[in-house]
């Protein structure tokens, strides 16, 4: 997690893999990552993804007149270290204690589409940075999973 605490700006040689890499291949990974992540869900398991956790939480939802219907909603609970470095204001979602969480699987994404889990673990962690750079220097960023 610490590694995603940057004191600077980044230069380009920071993030060596995402320089190499196309738009496409960066792309083709996340949406990788994001099925990976989608499937942790389905079996009721939270994935930590170095700056924080995705994981189902319970909510209700309203239904006609006066009907609640119980739900479960993904949510993303940024760490309270990355929050507080970052000044982050978030709405706090408690994930449950009993909920078992799981690290993301390089070996497992990288399968999926051919590449080599070194790739796909470098270019998850340089976009991470890059994403926390663009935090740092308090620009607008929009990461989006389907």
């Amino acid at each position: 997690m610490l590694k995603y605490l940057l004191f600077r700006s980044l230069e380009p040689d920071d993030l060596p893999l995402l320089k190499e890499l196309s738009t496409s291949e960066v792309c083709h990974v996340w949406k990788a990552t994001s099925r990976y992540i989608y499937r942790q869900l389905l079996e009721k398991k939270a994935v930590d993804i170095g700056i924080g956790t995705f994981a189902l939480v319970s909510a209700q939802a309203t239904v006609g007149e006066d009907k609640v219907l119980p739900v479960e909603r993904p949510v993303f609970q940024p760490c309270r270290i990355f929050r507080k470095f970052y000044h982050l204001k978030c709405k706090k979602a408690k994930i449950p204690d009993e909920t078992p969480c799981v690290p993301l699987d390089f070996k497992h994404i990288a399968a999926q589409i051919h590449f080599c889990p070194e790739t796909v673990e470098k270019c998850i962690h340089e976009t991470l940075i890059f994403f926390a750079g663009a935090i740092r220097d308090m620009k607008e960023v929009e990461f989006s999973f389907k």
